[in-house]
């Protein structure tokens, strides 16, 4: 990863992207991309993509989905004197919300709150996890009116402060890897991708989809417009690697040992033994694990379009999911970029990854 590449995911990721209001950030992964692919579109909702067109006209397309929005909190209401109600965006863990920096997309522009977290001295009793509505904000305000005059109302939305560090040299932690860090990973693709775009045998679209931590609505719509004949959805899975997490229960997936490969459900035979075959002749390591009902992902949206869409589900490990301090490896992230590529390259026209009926002799 080189300078401009780690300044450009910094920016990413230091950028409010909550459920419904990712426009801010979208803009910033169109601009970027801009640089590389033939052209960058986007729809009503916000869902962006790049196109690489291949060399022949008649050529299918290969969509590699990632997503835009993370978790958060939304104002639901304010009480008379100054203190924010608030409710989940998305799958936020309110039993590590109190006590924490929360910065609000304001009309006025942003304000910076903390989640009031009463003194243990004051609580008294057995300390249990507060249901959401327990929690209350505090924006240094002294009445209602005062919030309205910082630019606040019932519906602004808000996300923790924690920006990205890089933790020993090799793990980057910040909120929101879940899943600003494969929009990430699709810039990179695109950067490196410019070089041999005159080469392509498939048209490629990186697609920056809104709206998957509430039900994957931004994949449903773009995959009906975009109409690919293949798919790779780009997004995190639980590293099991931390102190206390049963592999009987959730598996063995390691932090720096490769992208996992998803089996089951969405994903599909066919692209998913592509996927692995690459890797096997690129010596790229990967991870396996099972999706038994559905893949809690975009790729659970993106196959059921129109007549079926031959899907792959592809994960990067990440500790601490749905946190303020999620964390990854960077070695992961590198490998991801060089599975893609490495399955783009080997695209011939005429692969067809669908199941076809062959005729008895």
């Amino acid at each position: 990863m080189n300078e401009d590449s780690m300044e450009f995911l910094t920016e990413l990721l230091e950028t409010a992207s909550p459920t419904g209001r990712e426009w801010e950030a979208q803009q910033i992964w169109a601009h970027e991309l801009e640089q590389y692919a033939s052209n960058v579109d986007c729809d009503a909702y916000g869902n962006v993509w790049a196109t690489f067109r291949a060399k022949s006209k008649d050529s299918p397309t290969l969509m590699l989905a990632a997503h835009a929005d993370e978790i958060g909190f939304m104002i639901r209401y304010i009480t008379p004197d100054g203190f924010l109600r608030v409710e989940r965006v998305g799958g936020t863990d309110v039993a590590i919300a109190r006590g924490r920096r929360i910065r609000f997309q304001g009309s006025q522009g942003d304000v910076i709150g903390i989640t009031g977290n009463t003194a243990i001295h004051l609580r008294g009793g057995e300390d249990k996890v507060p249901k959401t509505w327990d929690l209350f904000v505090d924006i240094g305000a002294s009445s209602d009116k005062d919030v309205e005059k910082m630019g606040l109302r019932v519906g602004h939305m808000g996300v923790y402060c924690d920006g990205p560090m890089i933790m020993n040299d090799q793990k980057i932690v910040c909120r929101a890897l879940d899943n600003r860090i494969s929009g990430f990973i699709l810039s990179e693709v695109a950067r490196k991708l410019k070089k041999h775009a005159k080469d392509l045998e498939w048209n490629i679209v990186l697609l920056n989809a809104v709206q998957e931590e509430v039900g994957g609505h931004g994949a449903t719509m773009a995959t009906h417009r975009i109409r690919p004949d293949a798919a790779i959805c780009l997004d995190v899975t639980h590293a099991t690697d931390s102190p206390d997490l049963s592999k009987d229960k959730y598996g063995d997936i390691k932090l720096g040992k490769g992208p996992a490969l998803a089996y089951g459900t969405a994903n599909h035979p066919n692209l998913v033994d592509r996927l692995e075959l690459i890797a096997n002749k690129a010596d790229i390591a990967i991870q396996y694990e099972a999706t038994g009902r559905c893949t809690g992902t975009d790729t659970d949206s993106i196959f059921i379009s129109r007549d079926g869409v031959p899907s792959a589900l592809v994960s990067l490990p990440l500790r601490y999911m749905h946190s303020p301090v999620e964390t990854a490896d960077l070695s992961d992230i590198d490998a991801t970029i060089d599975l893609l590529l490495a399955m783009i390259k080997s695209l011939k026209k005429d692969d067809n990854f669908r199941f076809t009926l062959k005729s008895e002799d």
